[in-house]
């Protein structure tokens, strides 16, 4: 490995540096998001039979129990189950924006090394031909195929170092882009299903505590006619 280095020049310490810190926040993502993963059908189903049944206390507790920004976002619409559904709705979507930023964390840096690794490598394939040719004018044309070799090791090996730390890398990226995209949608869907169940649920109770109230002050209640 060190002789390969050697033999590719300079460009082949930023693309051995590039190839590090693409493994590491491959490894950091990974953790994280098998960390955030969350089985969302399983997980709003038990919420909103709970959230139905006005078991807020016990939803909370799922809630903390579980991980992630859909949780998270779930947990914040029933911890303010008493706003109106315009006002929770736009609480909901800036709580659901807030966990964007930490979904999309050191993604840049990927993509960055998958776009640049690429160049890097074009740029030692320019340089290492611009050796070569350096050797065959210093030689006056005679030069042979040894005095030639160490321009096109240099171009070959840059070529192919900057491909293999670009196509994992770019192929990691777009993996954690669908990732973080599929944890958007989650969170879109937890939002207006957990808001749905609560304002409904608010809606009856509030139907029920006027019908309630309308009774004992001595209102007309209304009653079914037997036809036959």
């Amino acid at each position: 490995m060190f002789e390969l280095i050697q033999k590719g020049g300079l460009l082949m310490w930023p693309l051995l540096l590039a190839s590090v810190l693409s493994i590491t926040f491959f490894v950091e993502r990974l953790i994280f998001f098998r960390r955030e993963d969350l089985k969302t059908p399983h997980f709003l189903s038990g919420i909103i039979n709970l959230i139905r049944r006005r078991q807020y206390a016990e939803a909370l507790d799922r809630c903390d129990e579980a991980h992630g920004p859909v949780a998270q976002v779930v947990y914040a619409a029933i911890k303010h189950n008493h706003l109106q559904k315009p006002e929770l709705k736009e609480f909901v979507q800036e709580v659901a924006q807030l966990q964007v930023p930490r979904l999309e964390q050191n993604l840049p840096i990927l993509a960055t090394i998958g776009y640049l690794s690429p160049l890097l490598g074009l740029l030692g394939t320019v340089t290492g031909m611009i050796h070569a040719f350096m050797q065959m004018q210093v030689r006056m044309g005679t030069a042979t195929a040894g005095d030639l070799a160490g321009g096109i090791w240099e171009s070959l090996i840059t070529t192919a170092a900057g491909l293999v730390v670009a196509i994992p890398t770019y192929a990691a990226y777009n993996y954690f882009v669908a990732r973080m995209n599929q944890i958007v949608r989650d969170m879109e869907r937890a939002g207006i299903e957990v808001v749905q169940a609560i304002t409904e649920k608010s809606s009856i109770i509030d139907f029920q505590e006027s019908f309630t109230t309308k009774n004992e002050n001595g209102g007309s209640v209304p009653q079914t006619q037997n036809k036959g």
